[in-house]
């Protein structure tokens, strides 16, 4: 809780505190963000591993007044400071998967190649690093009664967090907003791509119940297989099959209504920025024409909120930089603080 009585939150923001301005400490703070500043498997543009410290400074322009929420913000938000050791070691195998991806695109063999070969296993030793410091830096926070939110990096960094979440809350299901399946094994003979997120999550957390995924419009034929035979554990929300309906005159509350209703009574929210239409994000690393505009993902939100379902944990990933607006991460910093207010507010325990 804050208990700084001399806060206004409708005065402008002290860039000396924490998110959102916010006067809080981690011990206080009932939500602590963990950022992972990793990109090292993206295949198109990189810079997202910076991601969080941009939105943190965007993040001081954002009024703490939500309307559907107006004293989440009381209980806490606390972002840590980003692991410089997390980000030095994401840029060096960086620049690695780079040569590597250029060596593969030409239709190099690897295993001829010991340089691509050690590459190759270095990338994915340094992967494995990264989802056990995750894990361990959100079962920590989860051990000690805190709500976590992780923000990005790009899309493989929740992992770990998943899988702490499985252990702690038992089954539970994924609400994935993104452009991409992102079940692709191994893409690109990564073991933990960006690209194999949703596929390594599914494949190693067996309290995964079902994966409900909203927004997909770029996708490969061995990714549409993998849903066609999920059994209904992955449920698929196309982006022109959306379009569509509420062309033909469904509304978008009866849609969002049929997409909660296909999850458990524990949610998970996985936010590639991708999902949104590109307008919103224009430097995010893969995008696609198409896509959400943020109002009606929040709308989306409040009727999650309103189901009596509860957001057990969330990621926000693949924010870009670039441009002289940092205009990514004011969307991005609004992102963010809509769903820790919707984890507060489902959490009334």
């Amino acid at each position: 809780m804050i208990n700084d009585t001399t806060f206004d939150p409708n005065f402008v923001s002290n860039p000396n505190n924490n998110i959102f301005g916010l006067p809080t400490n981690e011990e206080d703070s009932r939500l602590i963000i963990v950022p992972v500043p990793w990109e090292v498997t993206v295949s198109c543009t990189a810079s997202t591993a910076r991601a969080p410290e941009t939105i943190l400074r965007a993040s001081m322009q954002v009024d703490l007044f939500d309307p559907e929420m107006p004293d989440a913000w009381q209980q806490g938000f606390y972002m840590r400071p980003s692991d410089k050791k997390v980000l030095m070691k994401s840029d060096y195998l960086r620049k690695e998967a780079e040569l590597y991806i250029d060596y593969i695109s030409k239709g190099e063999e690897v295993a001829a190649n010991t340089f691509m070969c050690k590459t190759l296993k270095e990338v994915n030793e340094g992967s494995v690093f990264m989802n056990n410091w995750v894990y361990e830096q959100t079962k920590a926070l989860m051990d000690r009664n805190k709500l976590v939110g992780l923000l990005g990096g790009d899309h493989s960094t929740p992992l770990g967090y998943m899988k702490a979440i499985g252990e702690k809350h038992g089954n539970f299901g994924v609400l994935q907003i993104d452009a991409h399946f992102d079940l692709r094994e191994a893409y690109e003979g990564f073991n933990y791509s960006h690209a194999s997120i949703m596929y390594n999550a599914l494949k190693e957390i067996p309290q995964l119940e079902r994966l409900v995924q909203v927004g997909v419009r770029d996708f490969g034929s061995d990714e549409w297989e993998y849903v066609k035979n999920s059994n209904f554990r992955v449920i698929t929300y196309f982006d022109k099959e959306i379009k569509n309906r509420q062309f033909e005159g469904q509304t978008w509350k009866n849609i969002s209504e049929e997409i909660i209703s296909k999850l458990p009574d524990k949610v998970f929210i996985s936010f590639d920025i991708d999902g949104l239409d590109r307008k919103l994000c224009p430097f995010t690393g893969t995008p696609v024409p198409g896509g959400f505009e943020l109002d009606q993902i929040f709308y989306l939100f409040t009727q999650l909120a309103k189901s009596g379902k509860t957001v057990v944990g969330f990621d926000l990933n693949e924010v870009g930089i670039g441009g002289d607006t940092d205009w990514d991460a004011n969307v991005g910093a609004r992102v963010l603080y809509k769903l820790c207010n919707l984890m507060v507010t489902t959490n009334n325990n």
